[in-house]
């Protein structure tokens, strides 16, 4: 095929290709672009190469949802959660200049250079919860956001935020959120620290929402019972804290 053929049938095609996300060859198959044809378009101009595979239409800006998107729909499991998923439905304590988002995933993933040199994130794929519950409990997208966007409800974020105390979270700051999740649903909690497998959520859950003296006090205090027994668990965090919880 000609470039003036090529051009000509990319043409009709830009009405309906979407905006602020990349475009890969699975998809561009389906419009009938071939991988070849995509890469002759990408010499012409029409095209703007990003990796492997991989496209945007020259000119275009990619957001941060419509990547994220992309990349949940290439990665099953993967997430936006902890810190980012408080913040993005609500829960927030201190507004920072550059927004750091943090991903949850099933399994490790490469991320794409293309997505590391637009945005800055931590991923990681801590295993919170045992296999009995569902792996999409208390993902969701957000309201009036984009479906492909899978972002962890309040309750869920929470407990990956206490995950990452002692990692990439504080103490302190943890608690300054905590004290932001008074609107739980503590149906939905209940069921979250049922399947809780790591000892220190429920406890750090149960210390933080006693010492707040927050509505889920109570149920918190009866799951970390039931999973601790009356043994301690004490750890050293990676900025010197001490972290000395009780069942």
């Amino acid at each position: 095929m000609g470039s003036t053929d090529a051009s000509f049938s990319f043409k009709g095609l830009l009405a309906v290709l979407p905006r602020g996300e990349p475009l890969d060859i699975a998809f561009l198959n389906g419009h009938g672009l071939s991988a070849s044809h995509a890469s002759h378009l990408a010499k012409g101009g029409w095209l703007t190469h990003l990796g492997r595979g991989v496209y945007m239409l020259p000119g275009d800006t990619l957001t941060r949802d419509g990547c994220l998107a992309y990349l949940m729909r290439q990665h099953p499991g993967l997430h936006v959660g902890g810190k980012t998923a408080l913040s993005w439905r609500g829960v927030r304590h201190n507004v920072t200049f550059r927004e750091v988002i943090t991903l949850w995933g099933e399994k490790q993933v490469r991320l794409p250079t293309w997505f590391l040199e637009r945005f800055e994130c931590s991923f990681q794929t801590t295993q919170l919860f045992d296999p009995s519950l569902p792996k999409d409990f208390g993902l969701q997208p957000l309201p009036g956001g984009n479906t492909a966007l899978v972002v962890s409800v309040p309750e869920r974020a929470l407990l990956e935020l206490l995950s990452d105390v002692g990692k990439t979270e504080t103490v302190q700051d943890a608690r300054n959120l905590v004290e932001g999740t008074r609107n739980l649903r503590l149906s939905v909690l209940e069921t979250l620290l049922t399947h809780t497998t790591r000892i220190k959520v429920v406890r750090l859950a149960r210390a933080l929402s006693e010492e707040l003296g927050l509505p889920w006090a109570a149920m918190a205090k009866t799951q970390s019972e039931q999973k601790g027994g009356g043994a301690r668990w004490i750890a050293v965090s990676k900025n010197g804290e001490r972290l000395d919880l009780k069942a």
